[in-house]
């Protein structure tokens, strides 16, 4: 069967065909052989990373399946099929090396005449040791004889592989506006050291420990209280689990330990679970959380909620 490979990634090789309108999904377990002379990123679970053609080593009966990536004609690297976590082909085109979704949501009750929206946005731009990703999500609920709740967070990162295998660096940035909590504006910058403690084609988690400062603006109430410049610990988790062509969750947490405030802690989550519907089409139910265990006088906390929608992927998503 001749086709075109686009890329792999959690667990889904993407191949287009063309007589078959789109990209069609084959299950990387599934792949017996493959040959192409295009050039691709390769990256394995040990976090070492080549680029050259591709082509399928010839194995005896009962040896796993191997891929052999040929960076030069006389640089050969072979490795086990399962060992491949993830494969893109190189482009000069800058739009064909960004991942990502698109997602909306709504729920509306009569009884309260309550409504919620949620719209949120990913991408991410992947190079050979180095990727570059950004997050918005924005959520807006209102009822009858109430004001309007509104939530709007961006996060941005920064990752670069080091020269030992499945070790980075990455740089963190995010900026929060919370109704609920009374925060007009969060600045976060952060980054330290992390490592890959899981990188299959099942499953992806990234743990990472830093320092970060925040600056936060609140509100204006009775409390002379309105902008607060904390430095913190960062300790940062970021997983992935996915299941072939069927369903995966994307979670992110960040704990925030304040060295300028001792005793003082926030805590930031987020996670989605995806249920795909056809091609590119996924259904989402996500959940966000923030909290401040010492938060000013006369503010809330804590902000949480849950909302569902759709979600709309293109690229290697």
């Amino acid at each position: 069967m001749t086709c075109e490979i686009k890329g792999l990634d959690s667990g889904v090789l993407y191949v287009s065909f063309d007589y078959i309108d789109g990209t069609s999904s084959v299950d990387w377990t599934k792949v017996a052989r493959l040959e192409s002379t295009q050039l691709f990123v390769v990256k394995t679970e040990d976090g070492s990373v080549y680029t050259g053609a591709l082509r399928t080593a010839e194995t005896g009966g009962g040896r796993p399946e191997q891929i052999q990536v040929l960076e030069a004609p006389e640089q050969v690297h072979t490795m086990e099929r399962s060992q491949v976590v993830h494969m893109v082909a190189t482009s000069e085109k800058v739009w064909e090396r960004f991942n990502g979704e698109v997602s909306f949501g709504t729920i509306y009750s009569k009884g309260n005449e309550s409504t919620q929206y949620n719209l949120g946005a990913d991408t991410v731009y992947v190079r050979e040791r180095w990727n570059a990703a950004a997050n918005y999500d924005s959520t807006l609920s209102k009822s009858t004889g109430t004001t309007a709740s509104t939530r709007n967070s961006l996060t941005f990162s920064a990752l670069h592989l080091m020269s030992q295998r499945n070790w980075f660096y990455q740089g963190i940035g995010g900026l929060l506006q919370s109704s609920e909590q009374g925060i007009s504006l969060q600045t976060l910058l952060g980054g330290g050291v992390g490592r890959y403690l899981k990188n299959t084609n099942r499953a992806s988690v990234q743990l990472l420990g830093g320092g970060a400062w925040q600056a936060t603006t609140y509100q204006n109430s009775s409390v002379p209280i309105h902008h607060q410049n904390t430095a913190a610990a960062l300790i940062y988790l970021n997983a992935s689990f996915f299941k072939f062509s069927k369903t995966n969750f994307d979670a992110t947490a960040s704990f925030l330990p304040a060295l300028s405030e001792p005793g003082r802690i926030r805590i930031d989550t987020n996670g989605t679970y995806y249920i795909k519907i056809i091609s590119n089409l996924k259904w989402n139910i996500s959940f966000y959380g923030n909290w401040d265990n010492q938060p000013p006088p006369g503010f809330s906390g804590s902000d949480y909620g849950t909302s569902s929608g759709l979600s709309w992927t293109y690229g290697l998503k």
